[in-house]
């Protein structure tokens, strides 16, 4: 009898070990939401943007290429000038130089803006594909700090672009060293990839279509958007970065990060921009190539800045997030 009873015991010792198992199971299975409204505002976009695209192309476009070649021909006269290998008003030259190019900006604007808001809506509909047929986890839902703090790296990126560069003139085209790239890491490192991407993209974005690099603003808004998710990849998707970590872990792991994402910069940003000019453009080949190498040297003394001052403010930054309470916590989602 005591046999029985025990084995009875036993038996049920061993349901309850298993309801137990079973219930945190279902506890740890999160159901994810589908929906299709970010698909549907994505497709639109768009369908709008192409249109708007092609349009813009065919009108300000082309207008702007014949003030550029009237820009370029100026420009030669003044360095003529200035050669002292012929004679003219220097003044006036230099006077109609700066009313072209502001006109050359003006017309390539609406193109420039029609491309990237086609890369932002490609981006929305990517993700709405996404939410449609995977789902969104529920944590994924966006808090006010994430936000505020999302808006506030953007600002740092195009303050960190539009204030603190040095130009490189290239023919009628420039490049520059600028600090952009270490807050557009340092934002993928505190929010995760795809926040901190769109954050870096669109604060970089708005650098480029507020000066005179208005036609490199859908490469830089697709550009720093890879950058943002490959360093989120690395950062938090392998190694889980926003959890408690060894000081030598979280340092070694936001060195490794950054690299990874200022590395793919390194290569894509003359390789894509190559293409960009020529296909995008419309850019003589031979200009594309110029440019491209000129591109290479500055981004990558960009690359080197990037890691460096943004794994030191981040290091800088966390514990400090940590203690007052306002360290932002990345989804499950990205982590997953």
């Amino acid at each position: 009898m005591a046999e029985e009873v025990k084995e009875l015991i036993n038996e049920e010792t061993k349901a309850e070990e298993t309801t137990a198992k079973t219930d945190g199971k279902e506890k740890g299975k999160v159901q994810r939401k589908k929906g299709f409204r970010l698909l549907i505002v994505g497709l639109v976009l768009v369908l709008g943007s192409a249109i708007f695209a092609v349009y813009a192309r065919q009108t300000s476009y082309q207008q702007s290429k014949i003030v550029g070649q009237e820009l370029s021909s100026v420009k030669s006269k003044i360095s003529s000038i200035e050669a002292g290998k012929s004679e003219g008003n220097l003044e006036s030259l230099k006077k109609t130089s700066e009313s072209l190019a502001e006109e050359k900006l003006s017309l390539e604007r609406p193109y420039s803006f029609s491309v990237t808001l086609l890369f932002l809506a490609l981006a929305l509909f990517i993700k709405g594909l996404y939410n449609a047929f995977v789902g969104v986890h529920p944590s994924q839902a966006l808090d006010t700090k994430r936000l505020a703090l999302a808006g506030f790296m953007a600002a740092l990126c195009y303050i960190g672009f539009a204030f603190f560069k040095i130009d490189i003139p290239v023919g009628t085209e420039k490049t520059a060293f600028h600090l952009g790239n270490v807050f557009c890491v340092l934002a993928a490192l505190l929010l995760g990839g795809y926040l901190g991407g769109l954050a870096g993209a669109v604060g970089m974005t708005i650098g480029d279509l507020t000066t005179s690099y208005v036609t490199s603003a859908p490469k830089t808004f697709l550009l720093k958007l890879l950058i943002g998710l490959i360093v989120g990849l690395v950062a938090h998707k392998i190694f889980k970065l926003s959890r408690a970590h060894s000081a030598k872990f979280v340092t070694g792991v936001t060195i490794l990060a950054s690299i990874c994402g200022m590395l793919f910069n390194v290569f894509a940003d003359p390789t894509v921009g190559y293409f960009y000019k020529i296909y995008v453009l419309g850019i003589p080949q031979e200009v594309a190539s110029i440019f491209a190498k000129w591109t290479a040297l500055t981004t990558f003394v960009n690359a080197i800045v990037a890691v460096i001052c943004a794994s030191v403010f981040y290091l800088a930054l966390r514990p400090a997030l940590k203690k007052s309470g306002l360290f932002p916590s990345v989804s499950a989602e990205e982590e997953a």
